[in-house]
């Protein structure tokens, strides 16, 4: 499908950011999901680092990141994110990661050392975490907490009854997400730090009904997740699930007001959301 005329993806303005990265030995999920905002975001002098590597014991079928078996974990990454971050003088960072099945904690630990790396360098940056579902160990979900982010984000990403779809498990030593248990994530963060904001995204276009929509914002509103993102799937690669239907602005913004109304503190809502773009500006609406 042919994206519609309302999607305008921005492609100047990342080399500076880029030669940063690559410097300093990182890697961003806006390049190894191949977000469409790359050009905007960059341009900013602002990305999203991934870590615990580049390879997803996951096989979500939106997602563009390499499912395979992971490398050994790389203990001098959080030092190097923290690198980065100071070289590109950041004041609101966002670490995101593959998930780590492998792992007995997830890669919690991981997260909680990049954190600390960067409290140490600069203590006035502002962190948001994006994790997996630490297969809904609330040890692990503790450890990255205990770390002391700013905004904890997990995704719901679509609707209950596309889960099996959209997030499968492929051979029998692979997990498959479950709602309930990403729900659960959420719910718990919010237990365990109330004053911690916490954050989720959707996407649409793969199928989804309204009512399912306003269901999960509800469900979301529920155990009261703070900030809410919606944007429209776009497809990666030709190996990764379709399109259904490319999703109109105006019903981005209808999804906005409702999700405003029922007590979200910020939501953003259009075809190019994306879950860490602009994060420092819905940090600031809080």
């Amino acid at each position: 499908m042919r994206h519609p005329e309302w999607i305008k993806v921005k492609t100047t303005g990342m080399h500076a950011v880029k030669t940063a990265l690559r410097r300093h030995g990182v890697s961003t999920v806006c390049e190894e999901a191949r977000c469409p905002n790359q050009g905007e975001c960059f341009s900013r002098g602002t990305a999203t680092f991934m870590i615990l590597g580049d390879r997803c014991t996951r096989n979500c079928s939106f997602c563009s990141v390499l499912s395979a078996d992971p490398l050994p974990l790389d203990t001098g990454e959080p030092e190097r994110v923290a690198d980065a971050t100071l070289a590109l003088g950041l004041k609101f960072v966002v670490i995101t990661s593959v998930t780590r099945d492998d792992l007995a904690d997830g890669g919690a630990g991981q997260f909680a050392k990049t954190i600390q790396s960067i409290r140490d360098r600069n203590p006035e940056t502002m962190i948001e975490v994006l994790t997996p579902d630490f297969r809904g160990k609330i040890n692990a979900l503790r450890t990255v907490l205990d770390a002391g982010p700013d905004v904890f984000n997990h995704n719901i990403e679509t609707v209950p009854s596309l889960y099996s779809v959209v997030r499968p498990q492929v051979g029998t030593t692979r997990f498959r997400a479950d709602y309930a248990i990403s729900l659960g994530v959420l719910r718990s963060a919010k237990a365990l730090y109330p004053d911690t904001k916490t954050k989720s995204g959707i996407m649409l276009g793969l199928g989804e009904k309204e009512p399912e929509v306003i269901s999960v914002m509800r469900d979301l509103r529920a155990i009261d997740c703070d900030f809410l993102t919606i944007g429209q799937y776009l497809r990666p690669r030709k190996e990764n699930i379709p399109v259904v239907e490319y999703i109109r602005p105006e019903i981005f913004e209808e999804y906005k007001n409702r999700g405003l109304k029922m007590g979200f503190k910020a939501v953003a809502s259009s075809p190019l959301t994306r879950s860490s773009m602009n994060a420092e500006e819905m940090f600031e609406q809080k």
